[in-house]
């Protein structure tokens, strides 16, 4: 088995953290993957609603591997009077996980501003009791403060900024040891595991089992990622993050196989097909379900009506749609489950 390249998944990490792209901004992160892709030698083919499917060579049934590159983010709903922005989530971002962030504006004409996520009133100092401990709501009390020198409705227009402008987070990738901190762990950091493994198979020659294709979707996070597949899929294979939490067994430093999310169970034979493959090759792995709030794009292929058999695995994760932390060994442990399952050597 190859062994995991842990510099260069980092690599490919950071690359794709520094492209912003909040569900529907899609082009440039599509730009940067086909040219990594090109540079891996990999055909490929782009989707028109946005996405591209790789395929990786192999004969046999075809297994569809998919990861997602779209982010969680915000939108512009109106301009307020004072020049502030009204915002409405884009994805399962929620107002307390956000609250003092830094995002950058994105215009329909290409113009980026930059601000920051805030409260109103926005300083305790001068905020009464009762209000303190109000809950952020971007309906009511949350709103994005540009780094311009604006105080009413018109300046901010006359910057070009306009309802349906898109609000990306800023990253704000650190590693602190094996640890990785960073916003869009779900789902960068599950495709720069891919991209790895098919750097494995691309360049050290490694056989697949079957004929396999990779599908980097740009419509996940609001649950249309994988709603058209090629033909010939058999089978689909998501590659997400497993959330921790109290009733959780999923843990930062393993894979986790999904036994079942919010919507229903995995398939029984495919799961164990995973499972089987974990346990002979010495994978560090957990079986887990994910409810109340959690689905991925295998759930998407299988309501568009597809009769396929899908799975999904990947590294456990912390706070998830927030600031969110894995750990390098629950990206090896999830490359290696792939590749046991995928490739022979």
């Amino acid at each position: 088995m190859k062994n995991f390249d842990e510099s260069y998944c980092i690599e490919c990490f950071q690359k794709l953290l520094q492209v912003d792209s909040t569900t529907g901004q899609y082009e440039e992160i599509q730009d940067l993957l086909c040219s990594m892709l090109e540079d891996l030698q990999v055909p490929f083919q782009t989707i028109r609603k946005g996405g591209v499917i790789a395929d990786l060579g192999g004969e046999g049934d075809a297994v569809c591997v998919t990861v997602h590159l779209d982010d969680i983010g915000l939108m512009v709903r109106h301009i307020n009077a004072d020049g502030t922005l009204n915002v409405c989530p884009v994805g399962g971002l929620y107002p307390f996980y956000c609250v003092t962030e830094n995002v950058r504006i994105h215009t329909r004409d290409r113009k980026v501003y930059t601000g920051s996520v805030c409260r109103t009133p926005n300083s305790i100092h001068v905020t009464e009791e009762e209000l303190r401990d109000v809950a952020p709501d971007f309906r009511k009390n949350v709103c994005v403060v540009l780094d311009q020198d604006v105080s009413s409705a018109a300046d901010t227009a006359a910057l070009g900024i306009d309802t349906g402008d898109m609000i990306a987070l800023e990253p704000r990738f650190a590693r602190s040891g094996d640890y990785l901190k960073s916003r869009f762990v779900d789902d960068k950091a599950c495709a720069a595991v891919l991209l790895t493994w098919i750097r494995a198979i691309r360049e050290d020659g490694l056989a697949l089992k079957r004929k396999v294709y990779a599908y980097f979707a740009m419509y996940e996070e609001i649950g249309h990622g994988t709603s058209w597949l090629p033909a010939d899929v058999r089978d689909m294979l998501a590659i997400d993050i497993a959330p921790t939490g109290p009733d959780q067994n999923s843990d930062e430093h393993k894979v986790s196989i999904f036994a079942k999310d919010s919507r229903f169970p995995y398939h029984w034979e495919m799961t164990n097909e995973l499972r089987r493959a974990a346990i002979e090759a010495g994978v560090d792995y957990v079986m887990d379900i994910f409810t109340p709030h959690y689905g991925t794009d295998c759930d998407t292929s299988i309501v568009a009506g597809y009769d396929i058999r899908h799975a999904a695995i990947g590294p456990g994760t912390a706070n998830s749609h927030g600031y969110e932390r894995t750990h390098i060994d629950g990206l090896r442990n999830t490359y290696d489950l792939l590749n046991a399952y995928l490739a022979t050597t």
